[in-house]
């Protein structure tokens, strides 16, 4: 039995809103219901475990109300940190559960189903998969703690800083869902927190086990900024048309 944990944690403050990033409108529909309802056309089975914060979750019922919104989930108490989240969501998954489970930001309603099967049907086999996208543009490295003040002919200094460019043909971009065998994650996520806990993918690495990457979506994007929510209106006209 697979399931998808879906992270909707988000304030909106770089949104510049009272609103709730997930909350908002993409095409007249709040973000966090087209993500959903992307899952659910993957596999109208999966089972989703949705991760709220307690004080959004009377606001995102009414909602649901007002959209008649139906689809099954389960829903869980957000945590202090996205690796809390996740825990919680994990604790409605029994502990002796088979199978994979996904997990994913709430506000990328642009995931593909062809990615989402990606990510689920390599993970059975290699069981921590992760989708990835080339980086397009120029990429440097800030040293914002150089060890030498003298010249150098291939760093360029500003201010206090040094800063390289870096091959970015070496690099890629991680989205989500990140997706891994049940009891992995399971026991992954019964480390203490780091700080350098920044996704799923460093929670299975640090337990010791190795994530394979997979091609991910361009449109995959993650809405967090005024531009971002630009680009989805501009997505779901393009989708529409």
């Amino acid at each position: 039995m697979d399931y998808v944990i879906i992270v909707a944690g988000g304030k909106g403050l770089r949104m510049g809103s009272d609103t709730p990033k997930q909350f908002l409108p993409v095409g007249g529909l709040p973000v966090l219901m087209r993500t959903m309802l992307r899952f659910h056309e993957y596999s109208p089975t999966l089972n989703i475990v949705l991760v709220l914060p307690r004080a959004q979750q009377d606001y995102w019922k009414s909602l649901c109300w007002q959209h008649q919104f139906n689809l099954d989930y389960q829903l869980a108490d957000g945590g202090k940190t996205r690796f809390h989240s996740v825990q919680n969501g994990l604790s409605l998954i029994s502990d002796d559960a088979d199978g994979v489970v996904g997990v994913h930001d709430g506000v990328r309603p642009f995931v593909s189903v062809e990615v989402i099967s990606r990510c689920y049907e390599t993970a059975r086999k290699h069981k921590a998969v992760i989708p990835v996208v080339p980086v397009v543009e120029t990429l440097r490295h800030v040293d914002q703690h150089p060890q030498d003040d003298g010249d150098s002919s291939q760093c360029s200094s500003f201010l206090s800083n040094r800063s390289c460019t870096v091959p970015r043909d070496e690099y890629r971009l991680v989205q989500t869902p990140q997706v891994f065998d049940i009891q992995l994650l399971k026991a992954a996520s019964r480390q203490p927190w780091q700080k350098g806990f920044t996704d799923d993918a460093s929670v299975v690495e640090a337990y010791g086990h190795a994530v394979t990457l997979v091609e991910g979506n361009r449109e995959n994007i993650k809405i967090t900024t005024p531009a971002d929510l630009f680009m989805a209106e501009a997505l779901i006209r393009t989708f529409n048309s």
